[in-house]
């Protein structure tokens, strides 16, 4: 599809959302960094889902990384949970991934994170990609 293609279907989907009455969806990206100096040591980041002005209650977690000699010091729990707060105070009630590997798994299943899809041999390697959420507002009462 040639640009102005792709800006048709577009304005064609965006119609059929205002015809039917359902504000327009976008994202807004939200970020936060741990630093040391000049040096990242890691990064939280994703999208929150908007209709319109209107915050849509759910976070799409697309970055959480720790370099390599800082990680299992707590960087990575201390981003996710700040990023937790920051998208909570927003409004936003849930929050959701897509992760592989046990390491992954059992880090974010810590956090309260639970499987809610799986496709099977998404990787080379043959290993699954994992789908969790959470809803960060019951989880933290």
């Amino acid at each position: 599809m040639t640009p102005d293609e792709i800006d048709q279907v577009n304005a064609g989907f965006d119609s059929l959302y205002t015809d039917e009455g359902i504000d327009l969806e976008s994202t807004e990206r939200i970020s936060l960094v741990a630093t040391k100096g000049d040096r990242l040591l890691g990064c939280a980041s994703g999208l929150a889902h908007k209709n319109g002005k209107a915050y849509s209650g759910w976070f799409k977690l697309t970055d959480l990384f720790t370099e390599k000699e800082f990680r299992n010091q707590g960087i990575g729990s201390a981003l996710l949970k700040e990023l937790e707060d920051n998208i909570r105070r927003l409004g936003i009630q849930n929050i959701w991934l897509w992760t592989s590997g046990q390491a992954s798994l059992r880090f974010y299943g810590r956090h309260g994170y639970v499987q809610f899809t799986e496709m099977e041999t998404w990787y080379s390697d043959g290993s699954s990609r994992v789908g969790l959420r959470k809803n960060i507002v019951e989880n933290d009462k």
